[in-house]
């Protein structure tokens, strides 16, 4: 539990340096850089990845979930610059929700009606914090549920990749092939940009690495069932933030639509834990 705080924290303050780089550096320019400035940390994973042979359909699978990232991530940097901090963490919340959709059509998983609930337990999250019709709604709110929707496909092809090849592979090919998929939108809105920007994107990298380490140990220490809804401070975390640093007030329905998402997401969660462990025994 105590890795996933840190983990939460580490996510929080990514939103935070890409909030404070905001428009100055256009959404596609501020995601290369970022992935640029990250490649350092690949180095310690070459000696992994270059014993490890990929096969053509690996190679085709993660080019597909660079794909999906890098549109992702887009969309991501561009939600920060539209709607506030609290919101863009609470959508991105769907993302398991959507992979857990996406495994019933590409994976062949069954889903049982109370995952089907769960899901729908989600979308009325999801509908709670949009509100439409109540309140006007502006394309970051539509690019967080792309965002969402481009993550879980590549989550999916993780899970797939995860069992093929080891971690440090999946992890580097990802950031090779984002890096690469952004590289053309970045040199076409490329602007100048100022040391305090590019020290922002820095930190950026920074915190990303370290959250998905963090994350990384988390699961190492305790089952999802322990550290999933611990996930739900980061809402906290990002609520409060954005109202003290950046001034957007607390929204009671993005708390509470946050808080039926990841209740759903929980769920999920456990109910995998417990088929898992139900096959274990069988076999």
């Amino acid at each position: 539990m105590i890795w996933m705080i840190v983990t939460g924290l580490c996510f929080v303050a990514v939103t935070a340096t890409v909030k404070m780089v905001g428009s100055d550096v256009p959404a596609a320019q501020a995601a290369f850089l970022r992935y640029v400035l990250g490649l350092v940390f690949l180095i310690p994973m070459l000696p992994a990845v270059r014993a490890t042979r990929l096969s053509g359909r690996a190679l085709r699978l993660f080019g597909v979930r660079g794909v999906a990232h890098t549109a992702g991530v887009i969309c991501w940097f561009y939600a920060m610059t539209m709607i506030p901090i609290a919101e863009v963490t609470a959508m991105n919340y769907l993302n398991p929700v959507y992979v857990s959709v996406l495994a019933v059509f590409v994976l062949g998983e069954r889903m049982a009606f109370r995952r089907i609930m769960a899901v729908v337990l989600a979308l009325v999250g999801a509908l709670i914090i949009l509100r439409p019709g109540f309140r006007e709604l502006n394309p970051g709110h539509f690019a967080m549920l792309f965002t969402a929707a481009s993550f879980a496909v590549g989550y999916l092809i993780a899970k797939i990749m995860a069992d093929e090849t080891p971690p440090q592979v999946v992890v580097f090919m990802l950031s090779v092939t984002v890096t690469l998929g952004l590289a053309p939108f970045a040199a076409w809105v490329w602007v100048p940009v100022s040391w305090e920007n590019l020290g922002w994107l820095s930190l950026t990298a920074v915190f990303a690495t370290g959250g998905h380490y963090a994350m990384t140990l988390a699961f190492r220490a305790a089952p999802l069932t322990v550290t999933q809804p611990v996930t739900f401070l980061q809402l906290v975390w990002a609520t409060l933030l954005g109202a003290v640093v950046f001034g957007e007030p607390a929204d009671i329905f993005v708390i509470l639509g946050g808080a039926l998402i990841i209740a759903a997401v929980s769920y999920i969660t456990w109910r995998e834990a417990v088929l898992r462990r139900r096959a274990a025994q069988g076999r």
